[in-house]
């Protein structure tokens, strides 16, 4: 590594290569096998991490089990568990840059980005959740029991941890997924197996370092590299897993769906999107045009909810497809560790060859590329693309390219934008820009997705749930909702 912009600390932790973290323990995979990372900004091999086995990912699971089901855990006071958040919160926090250095190195994205974005939200998130830790409650119930009317009784419900969760989270923001999940985990009294993805496990391994540095009994928080067909597969279908909570694409998310029904296995799903941006006919045009863009074109597009269908009424369609364009044509694409760069590479070749696809499939279907439309090296680069003159039916407009491409669709009327908008087999979140607020509360109930923003776009907050409606997933992540995806009800009655 010769970027002027390294920290001494990013290098270090790279050049060690990194281990997995079982048990409290530091470990190669049991045969030894390791598998490269690359650096999607240049194609070059980072280091080299263990390519877990089953027999790694089962030790894992019982190192977890076993530290639920021993008392020094399982007895934990919530303000503990509230107080060892807030300490990871504050390692984090004096770790930022190096965090948001290895995310970019591993993933592609900005690391200024990465800092003040994935890095600070994963800190924030992490704190609120902390403050869950002490307000997670039970209820007295006064019962009926007409068949025993001379009785008297006691009757509660307790609300108590879910036991081992295996953690399953995607490449795009693999910091932030991983604290969505660890942090209802920890906060709830939950023991965590997490596996990253394939491609980005720097930054969960130096997260279970500052795990362990904050003070977690060995096996609350256990990490294993590897490959999604294996290590992932031996974590959905391991017994002792008591919940899965899996963010990636939808046609994994519907086979470890399938899995965990067939053993109950409680399971929460955030998976695909293809949200929609709407822009109505009052809205402020550069505006809305800005924040299309920003909707389309952040962390490469490579987001779950990205906006990447637009629709705009019809007699402002060119001038904001205008203005899209030309924000795209002035974003500087480069690596991520230059503060200069607006735009990094994607994730890996194969997600260039597949995105660059898609855009071969518009200009063979006779769509117009409004700018963009190429792809270039060294590293994985796809320029900001906006394709126009593309059918609503056509697989640009329904399937998610995961990608900096933005399809454009004209509207006439409010009843003609909520059409299009619905029709899609997703609905993860959707974006209305308008000042009319009469009509904004009509659109928002009409909206088949899990989160409607007004006037901006991906705007996540800790309090409020985050999950999708159709084939966008099964579940929340974040706010109070979380907690019910990690915790168990419990009744019980007793006979005085």
């Amino acid at each position: 590594m010769s970027l002027p912009y390294l920290l001494p600390a990013t290098s270090a932790f790279i050049q060690r290569a990194p281990r997995m973290l079982i048990g409290g323990d530091w470990v190669e995979a049991a045969d030894g096998q390791t598998m490269p990372l690359h650096n999607p900004a240049t194609g070059e091999v980072l280091c080299v991490v263990p390519r877990a086995t089953p027999e790694d990912v089962d030790r894992a699971v019982l190192a977890a089990r076993q530290a639920y089901d021993d008392s020094a855990w399982t007895r934990t006071r919530p303000r503990e568990r509230q107080n060892l958040l807030w300490k990871l919160a504050d390692l984090m926090e004096r770790d930022a840059e190096l965090l948001a250095q290895l995310e970019c190195l591993n993933n592609g994205k900005s690391a200024a980005v990465a800092q003040v974005m994935d890095v600070q939200l994963s800190i924030d998130f992490l704190r609120y959740m902390a403050g869950w830790a002490t307000k997670i409650e039970g209820s007295s119930v006064e019962v009926s029991l007409p068949l025993m009317p001379n009785d008297q009784f006691h009757s509660f419900i307790r609300r108590e941890a879910v036991g081992v969760v295996g953690a399953i989270v995607a490449w795009n923001f693999p910091l932030l997924l991983a604290c969505w999940k660890l942090g209802p985990a920890l906060a709830t009294g939950c023991t965590v197996v997490l596996k990253p993805a394939d491609e980005t496990p720097l930054t969960a391994l130096k997260l279970a370092e500052l795990v362990l540095e904050a003070g977690y009994p060995e096996g609350v928080f256990n990490v294993v590299t590897g490959t999604g067909i294996t290590a992932g597969s031996a974590l959905t279908h391991n017994p002792l897993v008591d919940k899965l909570t899996f963010t990636g694409s939808t046609a994994v998310g519907k086979q470890i769906g399938k899995i965990a029904m067939d053993s109950m296995t409680r399971v929460t799903l955030e998976l695909g999107g293809k949200s929609p941006t709407i822009v109505m006919a009052d809205a402020d045009m550069k505006t809305a045009a800005a924040g299309a863009a920003s909707a389309i074109f952040f962390n490469q597009g490579q987001v779950c909810c990205a906006g990447s269908r637009l629709y705009v009424q019809r007699k402002h369609f060119d001038n904001v497809v205008a203005d899209i364009a030309d924000i795209a044509n002035a974003m500087k694409l480069g690596n991520g560790m230059d503060p200069n760069v607006d735009m990094g590479p994607l994730i890996s070749a194969r997600q260039q060859e597949r995105v660059y696809g898609y855009i071969e499939k518009g200009r063979e279907s006779g769509a117009t590329i409004a700018c963009g439309g190429e792809q270039f090296g060294p590293g994985f680069f796809v320029k900001p693309t906006v394709i126009v003159d593309v059918d609503q039916k056509h697989s640009l407009v329904q399937e998610e390219i995961f990608g900096p491409v933005l399809v454009a669709i004209p509207f006439d009327d409010e009843a003609d934008a909520l059409r299009m908008a619905n029709d899609s087999p997703y609905g993860l979140g959707a974006s209305i820009w308008s000042n009319d607020l009469a009509a904004v509360h009509r659109i928002i109930p009409r909206i088949k997705s899990g989160s409607v923003w007004v006037n901006c776009h991906s705007a996540l907050d800790p309090a409020l749930p985050f999950g999708g409606y159709k084939m966008s997933g099964v579940g929340r992540e974040m706010g109070y909702a979380v907690i019910e995806h990690y915790t168990e009800l419990k009744s019980v009655l007793i006979k005085l």
